[in-house]
């Protein structure tokens, strides 16, 4: 069945805020601008902060949502499901999660390229298999170990690509590069508690994904904004760019901002490309399907790898290409996409229906409402 303008729309809208989402937070680290008190000009390493924009993105999920309920009501009959009331706490341990595992992956940012840390993020299939096994009695089909276990060779084809690159990289040493990666596949054990936690103790309530984002945020931007202020204390020497090698110097970053007014625009480009990315997210998975997510958020890491790769912000590495496909090839089994190409076949669509049950197929369509942030 063709497309519908709209469904193209949301498409659209999803692989291009994704797209920016990651790209501005690259171009932001890319900026050099002096600090406070006429500091020596430095680049603009402040991952906490960017955190703290990304959190407000989400949280304006919440305006979004109030704004539709509001013109849903003006209807004569209101079709909106608002879902059941909730207590709002019971988001404050997956937007814990979801504050620590953005904040180590922005850190992270800093030390590799834009296409790596996209890349990387595809280890959360490994994590969330593992976790969701563990803790949610949950059993793994053969084609979904075997989609993990492709992950794994992918990621490890993607940081070899990343270590011979890192040789010739001059504006990332090797051990800030390996650094990086390992500390983007440790974001992910992260992002796969917090999945777990969502699914757990959050799904159950039938809560509206615009209004459970935009809690999420709430929860993260009050709480990483007040910690801003023990990290302005927090030396941690040269692991920090900052001049005072503090955790996060939010007072540099402003003074920054103040001298090169371009870096508050590739912050409010990823402020408001998250708020439209998830928007656009929960849209396509509720009006197309969640695979058609999980295929446009692949797309996501070519278009970005190919931006990164027309601006000179990275060099071209065969490796990264062969890592790509290895990860895609592992998403795809562990989703499920494979599954309507061997319906197609009579002696293996048998084989399929034995090996899914109908709630267990249900579960993985349901699964790509996961890739929510950045």
């Amino acid at each position: 069945m063709a497309w519908t303008k709209y469904q193209l729309f949301l498409a659209g809208l999803m692989l291009t805020t994704g797209s920016i989402n990651t790209l501005s937070a690259k171009w932001a680290d890319m900026f050099s601008a002096k600090g406070c008190k006429d500091s020596p000009e430095h680049t603009f390493a402040h991952p906490f902060v960017q955190a703290v924009g990304m959190f407000l993105g989400e949280l304006s999920c919440l305006a979004v949502f109030h704004m539709l309920l509001c013109h849903d009501r003006r209807r004569p009959e209101p079709k909106m499901n608002t879902g059941q009331s909730f207590n709002p706490l019971l988001f404050l341990s997956p937007a814990l999660c979801d504050m620590t595992a953005t904040s180590i992956m922005y850190v992270a940012l800093n030390m590799t390229s834009a296409s790596s840390f996209q890349m990387l993020r595809g280890a959360v299939i490994i994590f969330t298999g593992l976790l969701s096994v563990a803790f949610l009695g949950r059993r793994l089909v053969a084609s979904q170990w075997t989609g993990i276990l492709i992950t794994i060779l992918g990621l490890i084809v993607v940081g070899l690509a990343d270590f011979m690159s890192g040789h010739k990289d001059d504006s990332h040493k090797l051990s800030e590069v390996i650094t990086g990666d390992l500390l983007i596949i440790m974001a992910q054990v992260i992002v796969a508690v917090q999945m777990v936690l969502e699914e757990k103790f959050v799904y159950k309530h039938d809560v509206h994904p615009l209004r459970a984002v935009g809690t999420e945020g709430f929860f993260g931007f009050f709480i990483l904004s007040l910690l801003l202020i023990p990290f302005f204390y927090i030396p941690v020497g040269s692991f920090s760019n900052n001049p005072r090698h503090v955790l996060e110097d939010a007072l540099d970053a402003f003074c920054q901002i103040s001298h090169n007014p371009m870096i508050i625009l590739a912050l409010l480009g990823n402020t408001v490309s998250i708020a439209f990315f998830n928007f656009a997210g929960i849209s396509v998975t509720k009006e197309i399907s969640a695979t058609t997510r999980m295929v446009l958020d692949s797309l996501r890491t070519v278009v970005i790898w190919v931006v990164s790769l027309a601006l000179g912000w990275e060099q071209f590495h065969g490796l990264q290409v062969l890592g790509f496909i290895v990860l895609l090839v592992g998403a795809a089994l562990y989703n499920g996409l494979h599954r309507p190409l061997l319906a197609r076949i009579p002696c293996c669509a048998s084989m399929e229906e034995e090996e899914v049950n109908p709630a267990e197929r249900t579960r993985l369509l349901d699964e790509g409402r996961v890739q929510e942030e950045g």
